[in-house]
């Protein structure tokens, strides 16, 4: 699990400028509390690297990920979103 700084880090980090993205993005942290391992951390680090757009298009599952974002951490983080 990360420490409670990192996982205030991420929280920041995961601020969108979509409210769709903002909102499938808090009900993740509304589950999964203060219980993100570090590899989950990764993969929404990398989730947050996309655009707005990008990244909505993933979560509604018009797309899947492909080349550098294609990780077992984005899978795992990005089938978590989706639930």
């Amino acid at each position: 699990m990360i420490d409670e700084r990192a996982l205030s880090k991420l929280r920041w980090r995961c601020r969108r400028g979509l409210l769709e993205n903002d909102l499938f993005i808090e009900r993740y942290f509304n589950r999964k509390g203060e219980h993100v391992s570090v590899t989950q951390a990764e993969g929404l680090t990398a989730l947050m690297d996309l655009a707005d757009n990008d990244l909505l298009e993933l979560l509604l599952r018009r797309k899947e990920p492909s080349g550098e974002i294609d990780t077992a951490a984005v899978r795992e983080v990005l089938a978590e979103l989706r639930t």
